[in-house]
């Protein structure tokens, strides 16, 4: 029983310690609650791998931010909107008869069935279970279908995928599997299932990207469609290349017939609410304030300012590299309602209110939010690689991406001696830099980069700007607030200095796409008078000014940095506003609609376009300053 059912387990427990004094009864239960406990925590490690904690699946502190960066915020719904448990969930299926369960890959859907069927035989029900798994092609015939999105053998980047979900599926035999009349309940249940047209309830269960990844590097899933499981990249790729492009294509289709959502996060528990709640929670921050879950990872140069800054994260890591404050293709929304917590992925906003939060811009952008905001922490750590980001025409004709990885440095924080490597020297020769860069990758012999590459010193509040094709590195002492477009993987790089990754291999090395895309005109005193921004007040009052940070002509976004000692108001002009407190302890914000939000320092929220104005309230001492990048 303590294998298969925690609950069980414990009842039986408690029934055995009865026969005990109350002191031995005490030692024995707190020695059976250790025991479930570390049982709990191992089973968790093999399912995801991972040094981030798991988000809880209910609030376990009042719904009051602590001071400082919160890991896990969210939107508060009224009371009864969100339900926990399978049994609550078996109940809704129960006066519903027939239910399709669809959802993302990655899901655990065998539990998903466990939990249900476990909830059914105590209410002595059974059901009808109909399995999508069993009408995908076979993987040979997927593994043909979706070759030529992958790329070559051994490339990290692929094309996005073109095909629809179905074209995976024997769809003919998945439509003809309908309800047994006979059965009181029928359930068919996986990724696709919503395809087999059921005239039914539909139920979604949605899954962060992180989440999924952590599984995917835990050996616990699988691509969809695939047969044995691949090199974790190879995983990745396709992940990001073929089943995301396929199933956010899905969920968009099907959005409008979604009945009930579940958050699929936790392997032995399950959160839930109606749809039609969901979409209220989503009316509501579209036309307010937004924050999504920010998610932290490790990495090769990774430092330590996250690790020491951020109470709430695991310190128990080598460091943290990246935070992904606000990379919307793998970030989600998080709502809250009884202290029970239910996450979606941030397109699920986008399909429904993308006019709201992108505003003007909707009919350029559609549902692709298109500016990211992310952390590099190299304190106490190394320099980034050498490295470039595609042109606008490559990207697109070569990975099927609509815009390209335009960047800007921001230095939130920095060691004294911190530097950036940014453009080329004067005396730059393309064919000697290749050769050095070629020499280096065969051999193994290090390059002085500054012989080509120039080196820059970085203070904080710097802006450095990285159009695409701007060779480039952040070096080792710097926190860099990354603003960006929000396209993240396709960075090509040249040289690593010479190290490997945290698992022990060479990082990929790009030259040939890196020199393809290199702009070598980006060179000498044009780096200082084109790639660093120059700041300059455009408007103020008798406490607050706004602080224009020009970026280059390539970036289709503006940034301003709003300076204010007590209160500033801001009009959004049907533009949607990203914004970051970059100095100050913490800030309210209120929005036209009466919506109020504290945020502390550091921490990225958004304004989309429908809220019209905004006001924010300087709580700390001293000069308080806000980053806001906006489109142009």
């Amino acid at each position: 029983m303590f294998v298969h059912n925690n609950r069980i387990f414990t009842v039986s427990c408690q029934l055995f310690i009865m026969s005990y004094t109350k002191s031995s009864a005490d030692a024995l239960m707190n020695y059976m609650s250790e025991k479930l406990s570390s049982y709990s925590f191992d089973m968790e490690s093999r399912l995801r791998k991972t040094s981030q904690y798991l988000m809880p699946p209910q609030l376990n502190k009042p719904l009051v931010k602590d001071d400082g960066y919160d890991i896990y915020p969210v939107c508060a719904l009224d009371e009864h909107k969100i339900f926990n448990g399978y049994c609550s969930l078996t109940d809704w299926i129960i006066s519903e008869k027939n239910v399709v369960i669809d959802g993302y890959v990655g899901v655990f859907w065998e539990k998903i069935r466990q939990g249900i069927s476990d909830c059914l035989t105590e209410r002595g029900l059974t059901a009808n279970w109909i399995y999508t798994a069993d009408f995908l092609l076979e993987s040979v015939v997927i593994d043909q279908l979706i070759e030529p999105f992958l790329g070559e053998e051994n490339a990290v980047w692929g094309t996005k995928c073109t095909l629809t979900l179905a074209d995976l599926y024997r769809t003919d035999q998945l439509t003809a599997a309908v309800p047994d009349q006979n059965a009181t309940i029928n359930i068919i249940i996986g990724t696709g299932a919503a395809l087999a047209n059921w005239q039914a309830a539909l139920l979604y269960v949605d899954l962060p990207k992180n989440e999924l990844q952590f599984r995917m590097r835990a050996g616990v899933i699988n691509n969809l469609g695939a047969k044995t499981l691949a090199a974790h990249s190879r995983m990745y790729k396709r992940f990001y290349f073929v089943d995301w492009a396929l199933l956010n294509k899905h969920k968009k289709t099907i959005l409008n017939q979604i009945a009930v959502i579940a958050d699929g996060q936790w392997p032995d528990q399950i959160n839930w609410m109606f749809n039609a709640d969901l979409v209220k929670g989503l009316n509501q921050i579209s036309t307010s304030v937004i924050r999504v879950r920010p998610w932290f990872e490790p990495g090769a140069w990774g430092g330590q300012w996250i690790k020491n800054k951020i109470k709430q994260l695991n310190t128990e890591v080598v460091n943290y590299a990246w935070s992904f404050e606000l990379i919307v293709p793998e970030n989600g929304l998080v709502f809250e309602s009884d202290g029970n917590l239910l996450e979606v992925s941030f397109d699920t906003l986008m399909f429904h209110n993308q006019q709201q939060v992108l505003g003007k811009h909707a009919c350029i952008y559609g549902d692709e939010f298109p500016i990211r905001f992310d952390f590099l922490d190299t304190f106490d750590g190394g320099n980034l690689s050498i490295q470039c980001h595609p042109q606008l025409k490559y990207i697109q004709e070569n990975f099927g991406e609509t815009i390209t990885q335009d960047e800007t440095y921001y230095i939130l924080d920095c060691e004294p001696e911190a530097t950036v490597y940014l453009g080329f020297q004067d005396n730059i020769d393309p064919a000697e830099f290749k050769a050095a860069l070629e020499q280096s990758q065969l051999q193994g012999k290090e390059v002085k980069i500054t012989d080509y590459v120039q080196e820059l010193p970085a203070q904080k509040h710097d802006l450095f700007l990285i159009p695409n094709g701007t060779v480039h590195s952040a070096g080792k002492g710097n926190l860099v607030l990354e603003i960006s477009a929000t396209p993240y993987i396709f960075t090509f790089k040249m040289y690593d200095w010479l190290r490997l990754d945290l698992d022990g291999h060479p990082r990929p090395i790009n030259i040939d796409h890196a020199f393809h895309n290199l702009d070598f005109t980006r060179k000498g005193a044009v780096v200082k008078e084109e790639l660093i921004a120059k700041p300059a007040v455009i408007e103020e009052g008798d406490d607050w000014q706004i602080v224009h940070l020009p970026t280059h002509e390539a970036h289709f976004y503006a940034i301003h940095r709003l300076e204010f000692d007590g209160k500033i108001e801001v009009d959004t002009r049907q533009c949607c506003h990203v914004l970051m407190l970059v100095e100050g302890e913490s800030l309210r914000i209120e929005t036209a609609d009466g919506t109020c939000h504290e945020y502390a320092y550091a921490e990225t929220f958004v304004v989309p376009a429908a809220a019209n104005s905004y006001q924010l309230t300087n709580l700390g001492t001293g000069r308080a300053r806000v980053i806001k990048a906006f489109l142009k």
